[in-house]
């Protein structure tokens, strides 16, 4: 297949293309790069997809009017990019989501809903649940997000919902749990866990560490978002680890493959789920999801190949 990746730099884009490239397709990789963390590393992400011949990369915003032609012959558009993070959401960065995650998501429909695509593929997020009231959460469950990051991605869910059953594009929006490996951007906990293991700053642990989070490792990630490429299903469809575990527990699983890990205790943030846990049985039943590695040993390989710097704010 012929694949546009947008996000293509960031820490599951830059998976996705390789596992695309491995699998025979051709890439086109899309990537504003922003200064989110810093877009000298994100451009070291993609060091593995250069290699191949059948990698472009074209460093453009999704709203820029030039990624249309980006488009032409794609047969599958994986909608990764977006401006992550649920704690800078807040006040005045709020537009940067509005920007990043809903108008570029229906900018980029607008583009292809006249094309024959066979997928449009949007990564979403567990954060439009919020303090869901069941676990593990089913796409039944009624989205009540807790940050306005949430709200974003949920926006961006329910344009993908517009077009698919407005105008036929084949959309599927993949909530994604608590994705870490190798290349996780510095933010994110467990990249601050194992710099933190390997003598960096304390780890910042917000509330009692009881909070439980479905981790899914980034490999079991982008192999999923490529065979529901393949299959027939559209709609919505949860992606995780199917094993929630409490930051407590996952701090001992890090000490465990990596060394002591020094903490230090904040309180709770507001826009912080305190529980997420996935019911996979639709991504199951709909294109044969199923999380195949453990947490220690998706640990293991994060230990292994660790980042280069660690934001510490």
């Amino acid at each position: 297949m012929r694949a546009a990746v947008t996000g293509a730099a960031g820490f599951i884009g830059s998976h996705l293309c390789a596992h695309l490239l491995a699998a025979g397709d051709a890439v086109v990789g899309i990537d504003v790069l922003t200064d989110y963390y810093d877009p000298a590393r994100k451009r070291r992400n993609l060091a593995e997809a250069f290699r191949s011949p059948a990698f472009s990369f074209h460093p453009l915003d999704v709203l820029d009017p030039r990624t249309d032609a980006l488009l032409d012959d794609v047969d599958v558009v994986y909608h990764l990019a977006g401006q992550p993070g649920v704690r800078p959401s807040w006040g005045r960065e709020f537009a940067l989501y509005t920007r990043h995650n809903v108008l570029a998501t229906q900018r980029l429909l607008e583009s292809v809903r006249d094309r024959p695509l066979r997928k449009f593929v949007h990564a979403s997020s567990s954060s439009v649940y919020g303090d869901a009231d069941r676990f593990p959460t089913p796409e039944t469950a009624c989205p009540a997000p807790v940050s306005p990051y949430g709200v974003t991605k949920l926006a961006a869910e329910h344009l993908c919902e517009l077009y698919r059953t407005t105008y036929g594009v084949p959309t599927v929006s993949l909530r994604l749990f608590s994705v870490y490996g190798p290349r996780q951007r510095p933010d994110m906990a467990f990249a601050r866990l194992i710099a933190a293991a390997a003598g960096g700053p304390p780890f910042p642990l917000y509330g009692d560490g009881e909070q439980t989070r479905d981790f899914t490792y980034v490999r079991d990630v982008v192999v999923a978002m490529r065979d529901v490429a393949c299959s027939g299903f559209t709609g919505i469809a949860n992606l995780g680890g199917g094993r929630p575990v409490s930051m407590r527990q996952a701090i001992a699983a890090v000490e465990r493959v990596a060394g002591r890990v020094a903490l230090d205790r904040r309180p709770a943030l507001p826009g912080d789920a305190r529980h997420t846990g996935a019911d996979i049985t639709v991504a199951a039943r709909g294109f044969g999801f199923r999380p195949r590695t453990g947490l220690e040993d998706g640990l293991a390989a994060m230990a292994a190949h660790p980042a280069p710097e660690v934001s510490q704010e």
